[in-house]
C-alpha cells in the first residue's frame, strides 16, 4: 500500500484509454464525497474533471479503458513508469470490456464494413486489459465502477490498509433486497452465481438476467454454472455467448465459454 505522505498530498492521477468514461464519470458523481477526496489528495491529472496539469511521478495511478490500439501499449507503459502505485478502473480496464468482443472476430472485416476509408484506422486485433502490458496493484471491476467501492480503495491507501472488498457474489445482493430468482422463476440465463457483487442486482431487479459486468466471483462455480444453464437453453450457445459479453476477456470467463461451446458441439455430434 501507498502510504499518505507526511507532508504533502498523494499525488493521484487518473487516465482514459479506450472506454465509454463511464467508469470517470462514477467518479465525478461522488458529490459530496467529491469535496472530502479533494481535499485529501492532490488531483494532479484528470482531464475529465480539470484541464489543469500537475507533472508526475504520481503516487497513485488510475487506468479507465482497455489497451485496444498501438499508441496505447505504448502509452501504458509510460503510465505505469510515472505512477508508484497502478489502479486499473472498471471492467475495461480488468478484463477487456465489451469491446473485447473483437477478440472472436475479424476487426478488419468490421472495419471495411463500417468506414468509408479503414485505412486511416489504428487498431488492434485484440482489446486487452492493462494487466496483460504491465503491473497492476489493484483491480476495482464493475461497468460502470461502484463509486463507493472507488471512495473505499483510496481511503485504504490513505490509510495505508487493504481495501474492504465485499466477497459475496450477485446472488447474495437479490436475497438481501428480496428480488425473486430470475433463473428459477422465469428461466432467464443468469450469471449471477458467479459474478462478484458490488451493482447491486441491477438486472434482476429490473427482470433481466447478470451480464457478468463486475467480473468473476472468487467463490464462482463455472462448471456448475454451465452444467445447470446449458439444457435450458433458448438458442444455440446462448450460456457461452452470455459468457462471452462484458467480461469475456478474463481468464475465469473466457475458460468458462470455451467449455461450454465444446459441450455444445459434443452434443450436436451425438
Amino acid at each position: 500500500m501507498i502510504p499518505a505522505p507526511k507532508t504533502n498530498k498523494p499525488k493521484v492521477s487518473v487516465y482514459k484509454f479506450s472506454s465509454c468514461d463511464g467508469c470517470q464519470l462514477s467518479i465525478l458523481n461522488l458529490e459530496d464525497e467529491l469535496l472530502d477526496l479533494a481535499s485529501a489528495v492532490d488531483i494532479a491529472y484528470f482531464l475529465e474533471a480539470t484541464r489543469a496539469v500537475k507533472p508526475g511521478p504520481y503516487d497513485v495511478g488510475i487506468v479507465e479503458g482497455s489497451v485496444s490500439t498501438p499508441h496505447e501499449v505504448e502509452r501504458i507503459k509510460e503510465v505505469r513508469s510515472e505512477c508508484k502505485f497502478l489502479i486499473s478502473l472498471g471492467t475495461c480496464a480488468t478484463a477487456g470490456g465489451i469491446q473485447a468482443l473483437r477478440n472472436f472476430s475479424k476487426p478488419g472485416e468490421y472495419a471495411r464494413t463500417v468506414y468509408a476509408h479503414p485505412e486511416f484506422l489504428h487498431y488492434l486485433d485484440t482489446s486487452t486489459p492493462v494487466s496483460a502490458h504491465v503491473p497492476v496493484d489493484l483491480e476495482i471491476w464493475g461497468c460502470p465502477v461502484n463509486k463507493g467501492t472507488v471512495v473505499e480503495v483510496l481511503a485504504a491507501l490513505l490509510q495505508n490498509r487493504r481495501p474492504n472488498f465485499p466477497p459475496s457474489p450477485v446472488c447474495l445482493e437479490c436475497k438481501r433486497r428480496s428480488i425473486i430468482c430470475v433463473a428459477v422463476a422465469q428461466g432467464i440465463p443468469c450469471l449471477g452465481p458467479v459474478v462478484h457483487g458490488g451493482c447491486g442486482a441491477l438486472c434482476p431487479a429490473n427482470g433481466r438476467g447478470c451480464y457478468g459486468c463486475f467480473g468473476p466471483s472468487s467463490t464462482g462455480n463455472f462448471s456448475a454454472l454451465i452444467a445447470s444453464m446449458m439444457p435450458h437453453d433458448r438458442y444455440p450457445n446462448e450460456t457461452a455467448n452470455l459468457l462471452r459479453s462484458i467480461s469475456c476477456a478474463s481468464p475465469a470467463f473466457r475458460t468458462a465459454a470455451d467449455t461450454a461451446l465444446k459441450a455444445a458441439a459434443v452434443k450436436e455430434t451425438k
